[in-house]
């Protein structure tokens, strides 16, 4: 297996902030090679080695690269989606934090396929501190001759910037993302076209998320073949899992693609903390269905099916609930999430999510009536397939995920009048 973790971490507590260190360790080794054998070399190796964007939506990463290279339009753009506001999820923060070079290598590879001269780091608003590190570490690389002009001898330009979100979720979508860095309000924009092609300020823009270009460097010191043999041959290469709840040892893992959840949950975490019993996990997120306990086998990967849902894996954030957390409250808390983080932008979506929030809520406090369940029902149906963006779908699907897996503790709310785990009332 690659140790693409002891890349990015390469132990608990040491950083990579230091150029020296990471050149030491083999940093740049990559983009040197790109420079000798040309662009079509880079995106030939990441081709043949299978990668997908590790954002979510698993697009193959090398497709999306050769459609920007062959764009004549110019000027272009790269950007890292570096936003990473799904709940749950942490795995970015960690590579920025322990070795953002490897991300700064990945982005310098891309500029030089594709040929654009400026790129950006859109960075999460909650991420202060790191705003701070990665414009220190991007001089560090101007002055090496690793970005800036003529970089590496390449006779190109590249110059990076590093742009702080305010916050807000949607802009984690590409098109939203692109929106805000113009200056406009954060929100996705229809497609066709896509960004490949008319992306920032109407230019053929590369985005991808941070773990994805970190990946490119990896690809290319240990070649294609051997990074493919890596994980399921649908979902080649290793994943970084954030891994949070009432596991026993919570983290950030590096495993193989189509590792099974329970491998993840007992073996690499420990199990359940306490001694408790498992109840409930989100594999990939809160946009992704929760599973219950008997669904484990699942495999985590972008192709895998688990109870007929494909590709479970999503940003990779595993949450875990023990047998003493309401279900009920749980999908309260998330619909209240998606509810607030609506860019507002088509009614199904600005509209529906708030009544999801609100019938949940309704039940949470013991006023729920027998009616909700199947009103919940209408009103995600009314939702997915029919919002702008995926914000909607993915509110309507954690829902009815949480209806149909545990529909016994809906009930039990509303006949009841209480909550039968002494949640709030």
């Amino acid at each position: 297996m690659s140790k693409l973790i002891d890349r990015i971490i390469p132990d608990p507590v040491r950083c990579i902030t230091g150029i020296s260190a990471y050149e030491a360790e083999g940093g740049f080794r990559a983009l040197k090679k790109a420079a000798r054998a040309g662009p079509d070399f880079v995106i030939e190796e990441i081709v043949r080695a299978g990668l997908r964007g590790r954002g979510g939506a698993g697009f193959p990463t090398g497709r999306k690269w050769a459609a920007v290279a062959e764009d004549t339009a110019t000027p272009k753009y790269i950007i890292c989606n570096a936003d990473e506001g799904e709940p749950g999820t942490f795995k970015d923060r960690l590579i920025l934090e322990k070795n953002p070079f490897l991300l700064i290598e990945g982005m310098a590879l891309a500029a030089f396929t594709v040929k654009a001269g400026v790129g950006y780091i859109y960075l999460r608003g909650e991420y202060p501190a790191l705003f701070h590190l990665l414009e220190d570490v991007i001089a560090q690389c101007r002055k090496k001759g690793y970005i800036g002009p003529d970089f590496m001898g390449t006779g190109a330009d590249l110059e990076l910037y590093v742009h702080r979100g305010a916050g807000a979720y949607i802009c984690g979508e590409e098109t939203a993302m692109i929106e805000s860095l113009e200056g406009k309000r954060g929100q996705p924009r229809s497609r066709p076209p896509y960004t490949v092609n008319y992306g920032y300020m109407g230019k053929p823009t590369l985005a991808s998320n941070v773990e994805t270009f970190a990946n490119v460097p990896i690809i290319l010191n240990i070649g294609a073949e051997s990074y493919s043999k890596i994980g399921s041959p649908e979902s080649p290469g290793p994943k970084l899992f954030s891994v949070s709840g009432d596991v026993v040892r919570p983290g950030v893992y590096e495993l193989p693609m189509g590792v099974p959840l329970s491998e993840i949950i007992y073996e690499h975490c420990g199990g359940i903390k306490g001694g408790r019993a498992l109840k409930a996990v989100i594999p990939g997120g809160v946009s992704t269905a929760v599973l219950r306990s008997d669904d484990l086998a699942c495999r985590m990967d972008f192709t895998s099916k688990c109870e007929g849902s494909m590709g479970i894996i999503g940003s990779g954030a595993v949450i875990v609930f023990d047998e003493e957390t309401c279900m009920v409250h749980t999908a309260y808390r998330i619909a209240k999430f998606f509810a607030h983080e609506s860019c507002g932008k088509c009614t199904p979506c600005r509209e529906g999510t708030d009544w999801i929030r609100a019938i949940l809520l309704r039940m949470e406090q013991g006023l729920g009536v027998e009616d909700d369940i199947r009103l919940l029902r209408e009103v995600c149906g009314n939702i997915a397939g029919n919002s702008f963006c995926a914000l909607g779908d993915s509110a309507a699907i954690s829902t009815i995920g949480f209806l149909d897996k545990f529909g016994d503790e809906f009930e039990a709310h509303i006949k009841g009048k209480t909550c039968p785990f002494g949640g709030p009332v």
